[in-house]
């Protein structure tokens, strides 16, 4: 990789920690700032803030690094719709008439009945925003057969949302989507996508410090959206036999947590246990006079 690459895409790491903190500052000060106030696990006042925050320093920094209009379009799409039915499903998600639908199952059961449920707001939004990303990535691409084209798109849809939905399954311990939303990016910085993914780097390492101390939390506003991005980068770089194999990776692994708990295997297995918990605090809230709610990270 030539060095102007190597010091444009540092230059979009920078970018995008300081556009993540300005916007976790902003969001803070907001009018409206008192409703994204949640209890977490260990009963501390957290803020969703962090989801707005790296959501649009994440989206941003993505579309500036993306090379051309059609890319750009790509990742406006996948972070931006994907951060914004999050943010809807962060804040209605907690009213009691939408609090008993859980899952996919109970999204489409309460839509049986005539319910759209803020849930269900969120699935279609991020499927339709992956599909949308998922045709501007393959406009500038050399010409294929229609049947090509389309499977390309189609499989390209399921990586990113698949990945959107996989961060946000990560999201239920300070740090740890953040942890792996960087893991997994930090490869995807080199060739085709590193452009796509240098901005949401940088934002996504620069708010883990609060995400761990527990100032702040994800939500699905910021899962969805870094996730999004992700799968995005990841699609730009594979091709068919590339994305079938993410793709089967992705269903396996949200077809496990259905049956599995994520939190349980990783405290049961060494290494990922440490990885999990580095950085994050210790001082915990007294919290047996006042049981938390579930944290929604």
């Amino acid at each position: 990789m030539r060095v102007s690459a190597i010091l444009g895409r540092a230059a979009l790491i920078g970018a995008g920690a300081v556009a993540a903190q300005a916007a976790l500052s902003a969001a803070r000060r907001a009018p409206r700032a008192d409703e994204l106030k949640r209890t977490n696990f260990h009963g501390r006042t957290v803020t969703l803030a962090g989801g707005p925050a790296l959501a649009a320093a994440a989206t941003v920094t993505s579309a500036a690094g993306a090379g051309s209009p059609a890319l750009a379009g790509a990742a406006l799409l996948a972070g931006g719709v994907s951060g914004a039915v999050g943010l809807y499903d962060d804040i209605v998600g907690t009213r009691p008439d939408q609090k008993a639908s859980k899952g996919f199952r109970g999204h489409l059961s309460a839509l049986k009945s005539g319910t759209v449920t803020s849930g269900m707001v969120k699935i279609v939004g991020v499927g339709a925003a992956a599909f949308g990303a998922a045709v501007l990535a393959e406009a500038d691409k050399p010409a294929r057969s229609r049947f090509g084209r389309a499977l390309n798109v189609l499989l390209g849809t399921g990586v990113i949302a698949g990945t959107a939905n996989l961060v946000n399954l990560l999201d239920l311990r300070p740090g740890r989507a953040l942890k792996a939303g960087v893991v997994a990016s930090v490869p995807l910085l080199a060739g085709p996508s590193g452009g796509l993914m240098a901005g949401p780097v940088g934002a996504g390492a620069a708010l883990l410090p609060d995400d761990l101390g527990e100032e702040i939390m994800l939500g699905d506003t910021g899962a969805n959206s870094l996730g999004a991005l992700i799968g995005l980068a990841a699609v730009r770089r594979t091709g068919p036999w590339g994305r079938v194999a993410l793709l089967s990776g992705l269903v396996a692994l949200t077809a496990a947590s259905e049956k599995v708990s994520f939190t349980k295997v990783i405290e049961s297995t060494p290494g990922l246990r440490e990885l999990d918990a580095l950085g994050r605090r210790t001082d915990h809230v007294d919290d047996s006079a006042n049981p938390p709610a579930p944290f929604l990270g």
